[in-house]
Formats: structure tokens, C-alpha cells, sequence
């Protein structure tokens, strides 16, 4: 996957983005899609004519394909696809910068957006102007979605087929991360009536802002496995929702 071809029939060139023996799909530096039948000789590589072969199994001992940071199969230089009307809604700007350093590969692949909301306040305003339908799908992950709380009555208000809420049980995104990635076994208690960042920074003795100990924090994420399991299935469900074919 990802090797660069050219159609012989049309001058297509593209990245091959799934191939099977009775259709190859490439993608063009646009970020568009061709679907071919592949033919023997139909197809060139650096000017030279190819027919186009299923990979051999891997044997035991292989080595395995190139894993991307949420655990995909890496395909290479393959073309981002065209942005999709579908859209993936976050609360801030961590979450947003979580997301692209863990899923950034599988969202250019398939052509998704990933927008900030700066808060949930109004949420179902929001999504009524948006105007969700079944080609134009809606994601939305709430941070602290929990029974009772206040995002959890937000989410309630929601009737939209096309709409999918998910979310994580923490009070903030910083918390979906492993606190084995900073060296703690949990990350600690804030009492009650004090702000939850605020606390954190306190702990760690850190007299930045909290911008700035949070890319000291997001520099430690390397891979999913780095992230908590309920943040890990907030967002794989949101990125399928959304990735329909249109």
C-alpha cells in the first residue's frame, strides 16, 4: 500500500490505497479517489508497465507491517482524501492536539475533520446549524461524560441519527492520558472547588502556564497504548461513524 502507480488508459497517478484482485483503489495528489479493474499491464511504475500481484503472506518471524500511532497499517505517502462534509467536533484545543498526535494518519486517509467547539455551551443550537444528515455526518466527544453531569444532560438533548456523542469519563482530556507516561501511578485528587488544572500544575510543583505543561505532556504520548482504554473507544467509534462512504 502506498506505492505510487500510474493507469496506462487515462494517466492517473495515484498512491494505492486497497487492492484486491478485482479492484485497485489509488488516490491522487488531490486527494481524490480511482477505482480500476487491474489488469495485467494496465498500470506503470517510474514509466515501466506492471501487473499488479496480492502481497505474499508473511511468515512467521516477519517483522509485520508499519504501524501508524493509533495502530493502523501505515500506508505510506498515500494522498490525504478530500475532506468529507462529515465533521468530528471536540470541547478545546488538547483534545484537538491529542487526537491529530495519535489519529492524525487515519483522519487524513479518510478525509475527516476535526473541529474544536471552545466549550459544549449550546450544544444542540450548534448541531441543529450544522444540519446533520446521512451524507453528512456529526462526531461529537465530550470530555466528563458521565451520568449527572453537565454534559451528560447536553448529550441527552440530541435526536439526530446522524449525530454520534461519545466521550470519556474524565474531567479533563489531560486525564485520558496513562499516568504512567508522567511517572505516577494515578493522577492525584483535586479537592473539590479548586480548578482541576490549576491543582495538577500545583502537585507537579510547575510554575508555567498550563499551555505549556501540556506540551511537555503531549510530547510523552508516543502511541494508543499511552492513552486510557475509554478515550481509545471514544474516539474509534466517532472516526467510524463518520467515515461512510459518501
Amino acid at each position: 500500500m502506498g506505492v505510487v502507480i500510474e493507469h496506462r488508459a487515462t494517466g492517473i497517478v495515484g498512491a494505492i490505497l486497497s487492492f484486491k484482485p478485482q479492484r485497485v483503489v489509488i488516490r491522487d495528489r488531490h486527494g481524490k479517489d480511482h477505482s480500476f479493474i487491474p489488469r495485467d499491464g494496465s498500470f506503470m511504475i517510474n514509466g515501466e508497465a506492471v501487473c499488479l500481484r496480492q502481497a505474499a503472506a508473511r511468515t512467521v518471524g516477519d517483522a509485520g507491517p508499519i504501524l501508524t500511532a493509533s495502530g493502523s497499517v501505515d500506508l505510506g505517502a498515500t494522498p490525504a482524501r478530500m475532506a468529507r462534509a462529515s465533521r468530528i467536533w471536540v470541547e478545546g484545543i488538547h483534545d484537538a492536539e491529542l487526537i491529530e498526535k495519535v489519529w492524525g494518519d487515519d483522519l487524513r486517509i479518510e478525509g475527516i475533520v476535526v473541529e474544536q467547539m471552545e466549550g459544549m455551551d449550546d450544544l444542540a443550537e450548534r448541531v441543529g446549524g450544522f444540519a446533520p444528515r446521512p451524507r453528512r455526518r456529526l462526531g461529537i466527544l465530550l470530555d466528563h461524560l458521565v451520568e449527572g453531569s453537565r454534559e451528560s444532560r447536553a448529550a441527552a438533548e440530541i435526536h439526530n441519527d446522524s449525530v454520534l456523542i461519545t466521550g470519556h469519563p474524565y474531567v479533563d482530556v489531560w486525564q485520558a492520558i496513562k499516568p504512567s507516561v508522567v511517572g505516577i501511578n494515578a493522577w492525584p485528587a483535586i479537592p473539590l472547588g479548586t480548578d482541576w488544572k490549576t491543582g495538577i500544575l500545583a502537585h507537579f510543583n510547575f510554575s508555567g502556564p498550563p499551555g505549556a505543561f501540556w506540551k511537555e505532556l503531549l510530547g510523552q504520548v508516543q502511541t494508543y497504548k499511552d492513552l486510557e482504554q475509554p478515550m481509545i473507544n471514544a474516539v474509534e467509534r466517532l472516526i467510524d461513524f463518520v467515515a461512510v462512504e459518501e
